[in-house]
């Protein structure tokens, strides 16, 4: 079976390779603010998810220049090929002052070779005005809005502390859909979290199939320090998924997901200095050419 990678997808939209870079934006989260909680989702480490982000102290421009550094410092003699997609990672990117977000957003979509922005949010966090602002950055520059779903089981959603109804996320996939048929919608799954079986994964992923959404992360469970899942895991609450767990679980999810929507990671990696388990996910390497050997063997392919 072949699957829509996002590299084959941004190169089929924009004619080139295409980075994601990680900004802060400075925003906070409903469930840490004490709106709907004060720790944050069980998994989620002190940096919001975006431990890869560049320093919230900088201006965004600088958060830009030095983001594009990095990645074109690895690209050598082909550095003037790479374009940019300027991904608004940690916390909630639609939670805070509109205007303040919407400038921010806008001076990302202006900067030099970024052709696109990414801004990943909560289901619950997409009032009239955000939809709005995001109305209008739509017919500036290529958007994508990311959504943390994770997963669909009633228990599950109650230990992560996530706070909000799935119905909450089908309402969210219809109305981006519906302020622009050019927005690009992808949903966040995390495989491995405690107690839940394959049906109860592969069910998440059929839900956001269902729900309509264009493209698809799946994470791996990461046990990261200072958080209520690391402290679960001490406690030998629940085990984490060895790497051959993983692959049948991602070849299973590949084998109900339409070829239409795109994947945008079948991995993902917690970064090391705060990772405690699974250890076997740190090496981004080695966890890439084991899952490529995997897809071969079992006959499935990237389109």
């Amino acid at each position: 079976m072949l699957y829509r990678s996002v590299s084959s997808f941004y190169k089929e939209k924009f004619g080139c390779k295409v980075y994601k870079i990680s900004l802060d934006a400075g925003c906070t989260c409903p469930t840490r603010d004490g709106t709907k909680g004060t720790s944050g989702c069980i998994f989620c480490s002190e940096s919001g998810s975006g431990d890869f982000a560049a320093a919230r102290s900088l201006p965004i421009e600088e958060q830009i220049e030095q983001a594009k550094q990095k990645v074109l410092a690895k690209l050598g003699k082909h550095k003037d090929e790479g374009r940019f997609i300027a991904y608004f990672q940690n916390f909630t990117n639609t939670y805070g002052n509109i205007e303040r977000l919407e400038a921010l957003w806008n001076k990302a979509a202006q900067a030099e070779k970024v052709v696109g922005v990414a801004i990943a949010t909560r289901p619950d966090c997409l009032g009239q005005a955000v939809l709005d602002a995001l109305a209008h950055l739509c017919r500036k520059t290529f958007v994508s809005v990311e959504l943390g779903l994770q997963t669909t089981n009633p228990k599950s959603i109650e230990y992560i502390r996530r706070n909000y109804e799935t119905a909450e996320y089908d309402e969210a996939v219809r109305k981006l859909h519906g302020i622009s048929k050019d927005i690009h919608v992808v949903t966040h799954i995390i495989f491995g979290l405690p107690g839940e079986t394959e049906e109860d994964m592969l069910s998440t992923v059929r839900h956001s199939i269902k729900a309509g959404t264009d493209g698809i992360k799946i994470a791996l469970l990461h046990v990261l320090k200072n958080t209520g899942l690391a402290e679960d895991y001490l406690a030998h609450k629940f085990e984490c998924l060895s790497m051959e767990q993983y692959f049948e679980l991602l070849a299973k999810a590949l084998d109900i997901i339409p070829q239409d929507i795109v994947i945008h990671r079948l991995t993902g990696d917690g970064a090391k200095k705060i990772l405690i388990a699974p250890l076997w996910s740190a090496d981004k390497k080695r966890v890439h050419n084991e899952l490529e050997k995997y897809f071969l063997k079992n006959h499935k392919a990237m389109v």
